[in-house]
């Protein structure tokens, strides 16, 4: 009896495991002024039997999980190996949409959640800003939100965007398109006139377009010394992304 026991629960040791599977896919819309790598539970994702990705990112990944285990995505830096950013997704949702800008020093997440101003009518311009790397180069250590005073070159007032800051948008203003197209854009910190920098006023220098809605990304800079030389406006993500309005 004890060796037919043994035969027995032998034979259950070597029994097959089939585990549960769960069909995932994934679309990615990204944009990446700088080369990145997207590996997928330490593997690498190849798409066209590229692992390298730059600029506009549309891709869809498809994947197979195991008894519901959590399907891990890496973004890197190409030049570095660092990761940048990870997503897990416990349970393997069976569709997902991951959505970010990258350049180097800043990662902006979730880009498509965010929506573009809708102009109230023609021969109008408007802005949002949002504020990544706030603080980055400049060693300023406020964290608060921001606002921008936007004037026109007679220092005449057009409107004010509130609370910007590193992860949202700021709330969205608009005021008519009247040449010279050139505006001065003063930060300053939310609800008062004082710079989010002591003792240093900010202001960016942007040319608006009339009938244009835009998404400023603003950009603390440095030289090659790594001096701090201001902050920037030049990226505008409607460029690069699909957005749906407000």
């Amino acid at each position: 009896m004890a060796v037919l026991c043994f035969t027995a629960c032998e034979k259950d040791t070597f029994l097959p495991y089939y585990p549960s599977q769960t069909r995932g896919k994934m679309t990615i819309i990204a944009y990446a002024t700088d080369s990145i790598n997207i590996d997928a539970n330490a593997k690498p994702l190849l798409f066209d039997d590229e692992d390298i990705f730059i600029k506009n990112i549309n891709e869809i990944y498809e994947f197979v999980s195991f008894d519901n285990q959590d399907e891990v995505l890496h973004i890197k830096d190409y030049q570095t190996g660092l990761t940048i950013h990870t997503y897990t997704y416990a349970n393997a949702a069976p569709r997902d949409t991951i959505s970010f800008f990258y350049k180097k020093d800043y990662f902006i997440d979730n880009v498509l959640s965010f929506k573009k101003g809708s102009l109230s009518q023609t021969g109008r311009t408007g802005y949002k800003f949002i504020f990544p790397n706030m603080g980055a180069y400049s060693g300023s250590t406020y964290t608060g939100a921001l606002d921008a005073i936007i004037r026109n070159l007679s220092g005449q007032v057009l409107g004010v965007a509130q609370n910007i800051t590193k992860e949202d948008f700021s709330t969205f203003v608009e005021y008519p398109f009247n040449p010279p197209p050139v505006i001065k854009v003063e930060l300053v910190k939310h609800g008062t006139n004082e710079s989010y920098i002591g003792g240093k006023q900010i202001i960016v220098e942007m040319v608006m377009q009339s009938n244009k809605s835009k998404m400023i990304v603003l950009e603390e800079t440095q030289d090659e010394s790594n001096t701090f030389t201001g902050v920037t406006g030049s990226i505008d993500l409607t460029q690069y992304f699909d957005f749906q309005q407000e």
